[in-house]
């Protein structure tokens, strides 16, 4: 039999416990592991030691999670396939012409690109390689040029096929698909805001974002030429979508398209060779199991903590504060924006996913200044449920997109450091990240009062999801 403690100090004392280690640069996966068998010996009981397989053993045999890897596997064939490059140089010489167009360029191509990835940290290091010495070449901001691949790239944490919505599903017992497609408006949403930005700063300031020369511009012909080459990959993303939109196939079974399409991708860009693919499945495993790892510290230590009262008193606290549900939610959302500034994304999921949502769904959410809440009309408790779970999961997925430019530890600004030129310092790069950050703050703000954003495109998917 363990030590008795207050729930209390016990949340102190795992979490403080957890911030030193991580902070001494510790692996997140075995300091939430750790600590949690730590406390699971020193407070727990012999029954609470059936917690170390009960927890893992599900995540071991959970089908969706097997989209993961074939999703991995699928953006790294086309990264080695040249595709990303191809798909920048065509878009950057259709709108290069415009102001602001190089920077434009980047995020539509971020967009496209968030639809074959799903994994933020290829879509920054690819981007910043290609489209930041372009910009920087033709007179670019820099601040302009690095805040566009920036927000750009964090699109890939929203956009399907997102692995942040397929490990949420998989925490909170709710559909990807679901997930995939109330996903998908917001994620367009947050892209056209960033391209107004640019555009419209371009437009007022021409010296931030000066258009191509002439000299460097195409034809009509030449467009449509270039045009042809993307076809393919663009193609792939419409079929792996349309299919899970379509409610044909799961995404796990889209994700298995995909990768059967990267291959024929990349045959006929005449890029599939034995070492390219053998480079994207050393990177599917290195990636997969770092995912895997996290998932399993980090559940072992939010399931006790849940097991010893903490889901209660986490809740007894938010409630105590006396505000409503919406001032609950806001807390929530500055608390992963804090998380998200120095843990990393899928280690935030495990511990606060869990907790945060039993409690959003014991809430009852009725709209903002008189405008529908996320459940009106809705009287069956199971339709309540899962729009709740669907809803809060896309909002969620929003903010942990802000989390990748929170300084000082986005992940996102030093994925960008690690490949720009010298001369664009961490100073300027936090700089760049700041007006794209208030962008994702609005647009969180927009998916929230307007949960329709969210809601509509999967109620017409499956009428009434």
């Amino acid at each position: 039999m363990g030590w008795e403690i207050d729930i209390g100090w016990l949340t102190v004392l795992m979490f403080s416990s957890l911030a030193l280690l991580l902070m001494a640069g510790l692996p997140l996966a075995f300091v939430t592991g750790g600590l949690g068998c730590i406390f699971l010996f020193l407070f727990g009981n012999l029954n609470a030691l059936n917690l170390l397989p009960s927890r893992i053993f599900p995540f071991m045999t959970d089908y969706q999670l097997s989209a993961i890897p074939l999703f991995i596997f699928m953006a790294a064939m086309l990264e080695r396939a040249g595709i990303i490059e191809e798909l920048f140089d065509v878009i950057y010489k259709l709108l290069g012409g415009i102001k602001g167009g190089l920077a434009t360029a980047t995020i539509i191509a971020s967009t496209i690109l968030a639809a074959m990835v799903g994994v933020i940290g290829a879509a920054e290091v690819t981007m910043g390689l290609i489209a930041l010495p372009a910009m920087l070449r033709h007179g670019y901001d820099p601040k302009l040029a690095c805040g566009s691949i920036l927000a750009g790239g964090t699109l890939g944490i929203l956009i399907p096929p997102s692995i942040l919505a397929i490990l949420f599903a998989v925490v909170s017992e709710q559909s990807v698909g679901d997930l995939f497609i109330g996903a998908i408006i917001p994620g367009l949403m947050l892209s056209g805001l960033f391209i107004f930005y640019v555009t419209v700063r371009s437009y007022l300031n021409p010296e931030m974002g000066p258009g191509l020369p002439p000299e460097d511009r195409i034809d009509i012909r030449e467009k449509l030429r270039l045009l042809r080459g993307i076809f393919a990959p663009i193609l792939l993303i419409v079929l792996v979508l349309g299919v899970i939109f379509t409610g044909v196939a799961t995404p796990v079974e889209a994700a298995g398209i995909g990768t059967f399409g990267a291959f024929f991708v990349a045959a006929i860009h005449r890029r599939l060779t034995w070492r390219g693919t053998k480079e994207a499945a050393i990177i599917t495993l290195k990636s997969s199991s770092m995912v895997l790892w996290i998932i399993f510290g980090a559940s072992i230590f939010v399931g006790f903590y849940s097991l010893s009262g903490g889901r209660e008193f986490v809740a007894e606290t938010l409630f105590a504060t006396g505000f409503g549900p919406y001032g609950i939610l806001m807390i929530m959302m500055v608390i992963l924006i804090v998380l998200g500034m120095f843990l990393d994304w899928v280690g935030i999921l495990f511990l606060a996913v869990p907790i945060f949502v039993p409690i959003m769904l014991g809430l009852k959410f009725e709209g903002l200044f008189g405008l529908p809440g996320p459940v009106d009309g809705l009287t069956d408790p199971q339709k309540i449920k899962e729009t709740m779970q669907l809803w809060f999961g896309v909002v969620y997925m929003v903010n942990m997109q802000m989390s990748f430019l929170s300084p000082p530890f986005g992940y996102a600004l030093f994925y960008l450091k690690s490949v720009a030129p010298p001369h664009i310092t961490m100073g300027i790069i936090f700089r760049a990240a700041m007006p794209f950050l208030l962008l994702q703050a609005f647009g969180l703000a927009l998916v929230i009062l307007f949960p329709q954003l969210i809601l509509w495109l999967p109620r017409l998917a499956y009428g009434g999801g």
